[in-house]
Formats: structure tokens, C-alpha cells, sequence
């Protein structure tokens, strides 16, 4: 039998897919994030089921111990608390292994924050970055504001409530003008979308708020994409051809242009 990865709800619990359901009850047994949590959806759908913990903190020994029972042919779903496993959550140790041992795996798909938070934000576009958890540190979170300053489409990324005022002042201090979409508790009873620029969102949020968080980043504004990089590298290149030192020369034209030193430097090597 295949090892079965199974979406769920990432809040309304009738979110979810007749597979997933079937899947769930005929299973010998369901690897879950939290039994608590996954027990209330199984009851709620009438479904009873032998359920195991995999979460971060026993993923490795639970796939060494249940690689085994794949082999011998035991029916195991997967499913985290909400959304795909695999996907910002446990699930990818095991689903590597299955496949290196020459175990089939089998996604049942469903409900994604990502995709929902994207659509729900209006700033959909023909490609967008998925980023995952924000960083924590204040360095990281700039040097990521950084990476996207030239990036043309939506980025999407999950947050925690209590840190959502920090990253949203971090965000406006590097970009204020970038359009951005704070998903807060979607598909649930209090869902809230609030839509604005990175200065007017740091202003609304100032104080955490409750819930779970998805914030979606709009492309970033004309100008600001790769033509203008290649400009400050050409300008680095003149000033070097000139007798200025490398270094310097990044130093100046990143200060001019917004262009991370760091970048202009080793681009123009």
C-alpha cells in the first residue's frame, strides 16, 4: 500500500475532500502533528481511527519505525494539523524515505493557506515565491526585504501573531510603498483580510493580533525590478573601469541606488 499524504482543513472543519475521509477511515493507522487536534476532525466526520504522533520533535524515529511497516504493506496516512504535510510542517522526512525505498506515495491534496491567503489578497499574479516562515532576526528579515526589493511578483509567507508588528515595521522601513495583504484566521468564524501598503498595514497592526497569519507580498513597483540591478552593476563597472576601488565603488552606487552592496560587489566580479 502507499504511503497516503492527506490535506486538511487549515481551519473550517468541512473543508475537506470524500478521498481524504475515505483515506482516514480505512487506514491502519494515521500519523499525525497533534492527536488532540486531529481527533476533534476524525469525530466531527464520525470516523475512528488508531492515531500516531509525528511531529518535529520525533519525526526521524518515528520514520525509522514505520519505514518497516510501509514495506510490509500497512496501510499509514499522514496528516498535520492543518494543510499539506511536507509543506512548512512534518511529512518530508518520511515521504523521502518511502520513495527511497521504493514505497509509493500518494498526495490526496486540499485546502492550502498559501493559495488561499494569495487569491483572498487580490495581488494574485501569473507566478508567485512561497517563503515559508518569516526569519526572526531583524538582519535576516531586511536582508529577505532585500531579496525581494527586485522580485516582480506576489510572495506569500506564513507569521506568528506576536511577531506580525515587528515584521510589518521591518518591512515598511525598507519598502513602505509595497503593497501587502494580511491574512489573519482564514476559513474560520472571525476570517479577516486587510489589504494596504507595508506603512499603512505596520500602522493597523501595532499591536499583535490574534490568530494565525499568512502575509502576502505585492510584486514590487516598476523600476525597482532587474533593469534597474543591471544599471547599478554597469555603474559599478564604470566606476571601476575608472580606478575606482571595487568596493568602493559598490559602496557608492548602493548608497544611490538601494542596490545591496554586497550584491553589487559580487556581481560586478
Amino acid at each position: 500500500m502507499p504511503l497516503a499524504v492527506c490535506a486538511t482543513p487549515i481551519g473550517n472543519l468541512e473543508d475537506v475532500t470524500l478521498r481524504v475521509l475515505a483515506e482516514l477511515r480505512d487506514a491502519d493507522v494515521v500519523l499525525c502533528e497533534d492527536t488532540r487536534h486531529t481527533r476533534g476532525l476524525l469525530q466531527r466526520h464520525g470516523i475512528e481511527a488508531r492515531l500516531l504522533s509525528y511531529h518535529e520533535h520525533n519525526e526521524a524515529a518515528r520514520t525509522a519505525e514505520l519505514l518497516p511497516r510501509l514495506e510490509a504493506g500497512e496501510r499509514i496516512a499522514l496528516v498535520t494539523d492543518a494543510g499539506l504535510p511536507g509543506i512548512s510542517d512534518p511529512g518530508a522526512r518520511i515521504v523521502r524515505a518511502a520513495l527511497d525505498a521504493g514505497v509509493p506515495v500518494t498526495v490526496l491534496p486540499g485546502p492550502s493557506a498559501v493559495e488561499t491567503a494569495l487569491v483572498a489578497s487580490g495581488l494574485v499574479g501569473e507566478r508567485y515565491q512561497f517563503l515559508g516562515f518569516l526569519p526572526r532576526g531583524e538582519k535576516a528579515l531586511a536582508g529577505l526585504w532585500e531579496e525581494l526589493r527586485a522580485w516582480p511578483w506576489p510572495a506569500v509567507a506564513f507569521e506568528s501573531p506576536r511577531r506580525l508588528p515587528r515584521t510589518l515595521r521591518s518591512l515598511a522601513a525598507a519598502d513602505p510603498e509595497r503593497p501587502a495583504a494580511v491574512c489573519r484566521e482564514l476559513t474560520k468564524r472571525f476570517e479577516e483580510v486587510v489589504r494596504g501598503t507595508a506603512a499603512e498595514l505596520a500602522e493597523r497592526f501595532s499591536e499583535p493580533p490574534k490568530g494565525e497569519i499568512a502575509l502576502v507580498l505585492g510584486p514590487a513597483a516598476a523600476g525597482t525590478g532587474p533593469a534597474s540591478d543591471a544599471d547599478a552593476l554597469a555603474a559599478v563597472a564604470e566606476l571601476v573601469e575608472a580606478g575606482v576601488p571595487r568596493k568602493r565603488a559598490a559602496e557608492v552606487v548602493s548608497r544611490l541606488t538601494g542596490v545591496a552592496r554586497n550584491r553589487l560587489y559580487r556581481g560586478s566580479l
